[in-house]
């Protein structure tokens, strides 16, 4: 290793051992499961719109997004850009209040299963655990994702072994979600949310410096056919025309938001209702300009280094240009910490993700179905260990280096917003939404999104389309047919339904 790459190193280092003080620290203000999972509905607007932000964006916003954009040009990643900024801002507007105000009226519910089996009182808890197999399933998945791109990171900076980073990485995230709960990712999820974004802004500065403007930047990249173009993809062999199937499933995309159970607990935390407009506003501005400046450093880097990268190391064109655009002086430690916030994406879902489907399996599978009277002790073991066991369960997913970034997240992003999206979406604005609906709108959902992906995807055509999209609509009609042709819910549901909604409209 040469001076800059210890530097660097030094500066990741520090990164990772002030990530696990902070765990440490929290460690000791978790009470109760409450807190754990919840933190006491006590966190601020900035807190809940940055962790939400940067639990959402994983590592695909600094690694997958610009790759994207460096291999095949704008279209891809410029609708898939365009379909979360929609995606974001409507999940803010439509569920953020709603859902806040609905959680506290059935019965204080702590977690996205809580909250469905308290809604349409399942007393039995079939919603709840049909609701959380699915999130252990999907988030087994995604949560690979952010292990894989750790791995990367380190593999292309210094040459280490691919998974011993991996593993490495893991058990730092392991390590400060166990101890450290709901309170402790929030607030270092507002810290790399904040790292995530100058890294972005800083290096888009520097590149477009160094590219002589963006006169010479588009100049240069408009020699490769297509690549400007939002309708046509490139690729070495020539440019593919665009159909009405790509454009659709970039913009499918933003359905994905209200589905997604590491996000949506954002909301239900803050401490108080009236604070989610604020949150809204600096969530929303975060992630538009963070989603332009993502492609944005694709394009450059295909103007910086244009033969450089291939295959899945396409990838690695944010950290290949912090590593080549900063050196000298201090620059590597500056370079170090900005691709802290390239780990920062990386932890800031995998820790969200550990615990909600930790919430899922100590909440829902055994307190829910197993050991009704579970004291709190008991709950907060369980969810230790459950934390553990389903990083393990990733890590195995994660075993190759050459796994997609994009592909993986494309994949566990659509299995939540088929299985849950619509059921939110119903749960919060159609009061004639019963049980059995709902469980029909889940199993649709999750089921499409298997069966769309594994059997149906490589016959291509229609079939190309990204499989959340079909999910979506078909967990939708489930629960419109299967509620119009069931008994109305009871008295009491729909009394709490309209408790919440005039909560909802005294809020605005």
């Amino acid at each position: 290793m040469n001076t800059s790459q210890i530097m660097m190193l030094g500066a990741m280092v520090v990164y990772l051992i002030m990530i696990i003080c902070v765990g440490n620290y929290f460690s000791k203000k978790n009470e109760t499961s409450h807190d754990f999972y919840l933190g006491g509905r006590g966190m601020g607007p900035w807190v809940v719109a940055m962790s939400a932000e940067a639990s959402d964006m994983s590592g695909w916003l600094m690694m997958g997004l610009p790759g994207l954009a460096y291999a095949t040009g704008i279209a891809d990643a410029g609708w898939t850009a365009i379909g979360l900024a929609l995606g974001t801002y409507i999940n803010w507007k439509l569920i953020a209040l709603p859902l806040r105000n609905y959680t506290a009226v059935a019965n204080n519910s702590i977690t996205v299963p809580d909250y469905l089996s308290n809604r349409f009182h399942d007393k039995r808890k079939i919603l709840m655990n049909v609701a959380a197999l699915f999130i252990v399933i999907f988030f087994v998945v995604y949560t690979a994702s952010g292990f894989v791109a750790c791995g990367k990171v380190f593999v292309t900076l210094f040459n280490f072994p691919y998974l011993p980073s991996m593993l490495v990485s893991a058990l730092v995230i392991i390590l400060y979600t166990t101890y450290g709960g709901f309170k402790a990712v929030c607030h270092v999820d507002f810290v790399q949310g904040t790292v995530m974004f100058f890294a972005l802004m800083i290096i888009v500065g520097i590149g477009v410096g160094t590219a002589g403007g963006f006169g010479e930047i588009s100049a240069n990249v408009a020699q490769y056919d297509g690549y400007l173009s939002m309708f046509s993809t490139y690729s070495p062999d020539g440019a593919s025309t665009y159909s009405w199937i790509t454009i659709a499933s970039g913009l499918a995309w933003g359905l994905g938001y209200m589905g997604m159970p590491h996000i949506l607990v954002r909301f239900m935390a803050i401490r108080n209702a009236s604070e989610l407009k604020k949150s809204r506003r600096i969530g929303t501005s975060w992630c538009v300009l963070s989603l332009a400046m993502a492609v944005l450093i694709g394009v450059l880097g295909r103007t910086l280094y244009p033969d450089a990268l291939s295959g899945s190391a396409t990838e690695s064109v944010f950290i290949m240009m912090c590593k080549n655009l900063l050196t000298g002086g201090a620059l590597p430690i500056i370079a170090g910490v900005m691709l802290c916030g390239v780990l920062g994406a990386q932890i800031s879902t995998s820790d969200s993700q550990l615990l909600a489907a930790s919430s899922a399996v100590a909440q829902n599978f055994y307190q829910g179905l197993i050991k009704k009277d579970a004291t709190e002790k008991q709950i907060m073991k369980v969810s230790h260990v459950s934390i553990i066991l389903i990083a393990g369960a990733a890590c195995a997913f994660a075993l190759n280096p050459d796994s997609s970034i994009f592909k993986i997240v494309s994949f566990a992003w659509a299995g939540f917003g088929g299985a849950f999206g619509p059921l939110i979406l119903f749960s919060l604005y159609w009061k004639r939404t019963n049980l059995p609906g709902a469980i029909a709108g889940v199993i649709a959902g999750g089921v499409t999104v298997l069966v769309w992906k594994l059997l149906l995807s490589p016959l291509g055509g229609i079939f190309g389309l990204y499989e959340l999209l079909p999910a979506f609509i078909l967990s939708s009609l489930a629960i419109i047919i299967v509620s119009k042709l069931t008994a109305e819910p009871s008295a009491e549901i729909q009394k709490e339904f309209d408790t919440a909604k005039s909560m909802t409209l005294e809020t605005k």
